[in-house]
């Protein structure tokens, strides 16, 4: 196999992130095929080739280019991946390896790299999780370089192992023997009890923690807060998917108040992995971010004259798209990138959330840790550090229980019409609220939905909905959680 030939590794490596309109402005004849937002690793002497041919940040560079096509579509993921080889490569130049040296060179560096994360000084450690992500990174670079000629071989060991799935199937995966057992992966997720959730909604509306007005409080914006916090404790959106919604893509209020939650469709372009899904969100949230948009909101944006870098004007706007700078497009097509552009009819931002002058506003986690701490000092010491994923966990707890509660309340009425067997009623109803959750968080596999099963009082939940089985009083309209095939 013919290899390349690479030169040394400078000590530092600088990282860039492409922007297109820098690079028209510098008067290039022509455009880079290069994706706007993608990392490009430049070494301290800004050469990309030396005496010695390409360096290897150019192979580097050819990989993450491919990204976009390789399985990871994600900005997110490309700024990821970026800085752990910025890391990797960094330490083999001061260690004196050579980033493609043969396999037992790079095992060498490997170990040593192992030692200096895992057990090394305290500001360059990394917890588990991040260093079975450096070694995922790893891993897939090198086979890819191997793939190319740029490696003989990648420095990675691997082991075959079987295990069972939670649907019963017994499947084979391939290990990589240098990730590091973590905790259980359900004892990391972190949520906030229906108290806390009470709390932190009333704080963020200006409020004391029995709903009155504080009178201590000084911040603004209470109603836009309060409204897009509470969409994502009753949707379970990641941050970026409530961030970049648009004040158009709001389902509109039900005429009259429901107990059925009301669907939410959520732009592929601004989902995990480019994948379109579905959630909901109940009455009461959907109706308090109505309040926002037709008071606040409305209020802030009268008369604005914010203007991004490259506007896109709306005009004719729908729940399905509108006209943006003449050209009729569907919301479900927009980037965050263009959402952030967008420059709604009469003025200000058409992202849902705004600030002050109009301009769109992204700032969720500075949010949440203002009012945490505010909560701490004022009313709850014990009150956790929430950031916005907690949001998407809390919700996926409460609807579990949700469910379960509904599912259990079902079994237990069937033992007390039948008299029949409760494990096997159990049973037949226990794996749909996985299901269900699994479609509304948008899971690819109902085993990382599972992880929130682990931490729910199942126990509890079935004694108590046992114990209030008696058939006479069960009115399933009105108190059970619909079949999920009628919650869709």
């Amino acid at each position: 196999m013919e290899l390349s030939v690479v030169g040394a590794w400078l000590s530092l490596v600088l990282l860039h992130y492409f922007d297109p309109d820098a690079c028209n402005e510098c008067g290039l004849g022509g455009r880079p095929v290069i994706r706007a937002g993608m990392p490009v690793l430049i070494d301290d002497d800004l050469r990309f080739e030396d005496e010695h041919g390409p360096r290897p940040s150019t192979v580097i560079n050819r990989w993450l280019r491919e990204l976009p096509v390789s399985g990871a579509p994600s900005a997110r993921t490309w700024r990821t991946y970026a800085q752990v080889l910025k890391a990797w490569v960094e330490f083999l130049a001061a260690a004196g390896f050579d980033v493609f040296g043969d396999r037992r060179q790079l095992r060498d560096g490997l170990s040593a790299y192992a030692e200096h994360r895992l057990s090394g000084p305290p500001g360059a450690r990394l917890a588990p999780a991040s260093w079975n992500l450096a070694v995922k990174t790893l891993s897939a670079f090198y086979g890819w370089a191997a793939a190319e000629g740029h490696v003989a071989a990648v420095p990675f060991s691997y082991a075959k192992q079987m295990i069972t799935r939670p649907d019963g199937a017994r499947v084979e995966i391939t290990r990589n023997l240098a990730t590091v057992r973590g905790g259980n992966a359900h004892a990391a997720r972190k949520y906030l009890e229906r108290p806390y959730v009470e709390l932190l909604m009333n704080v963020l509306a200006g409020n004391d923690p029995a709903g009155r007005r504080d009178a201590s409080f000084q911040g603004r914006e209470t109603g836009r807060n309060a409204a897009v916090i509470g969409l994502a404790l009753a949707s379970g959106l990641r941050a970026q998917e409530f961030t970049y919604l648009t004040v158009f893509e709001v389902p509109p209020l039900p005429a009259r108040r429901t107990s059925v939650p009301v669907p939410l469709p959520l732009a592929p372009a601004t989902t995990k992995g480019g994948r379109g899904r579905s959630s909901w969100i109940d009455y009461d949230a959907l109706a308090r971010v109505h309040d926002y948009i037709r008071l606040e909101r409305a209020a802030t944006v009268a008369g604005s004259r914010w203007s991004p870098r490259g506007p896109l004007h709306v005009t004719d706007p729908t729940y399905e798209g509108a006209r943006i700078d003449g050209a009729r497009r569907r919301w479900a097509s927009l980037s965050p990138g263009e959402r952030l552009r967008l420059v709604a009819p009469g003025g200000g931002s058409a992202l849902l959330a705004v600030c002050s002058g109009g301009a769109p506003f992204v700032d969720w986690a500075g949010v949440l840790a203002r009012t945490s701490a505010r909560i701490r000092a004022r009313f709850e010491p014990g009150f956790p550090h929430v950031h916005p994923h907690m949001t998407r966990h809390s919700f996926a707890m409460h609807t579990l229980e949700r469910l379960v509660a509904g599912y259990y309340r079902q079994a237990a009425k069937l033992v007390a019409d039948t008299g029949g067997d409760a494990a096997l009623a159990l049973y037949l109803t226990k794996a749909d609220p996985l299901l269900v959750l699994r479609d509304l968080l948008g899971h690819a596999s109902a085993a990382t939905t599972q992880t929130y099963l682990n931490l729910l009082d199942t126990q509890r939940i079935y004694r108590d909905a046992y114990t209030s089985a008696d058939p006479s009083e069960i009115d399933d309209d009105a108190t059970m959680t619909p079949p999920a095939g009628e919650q869709f």
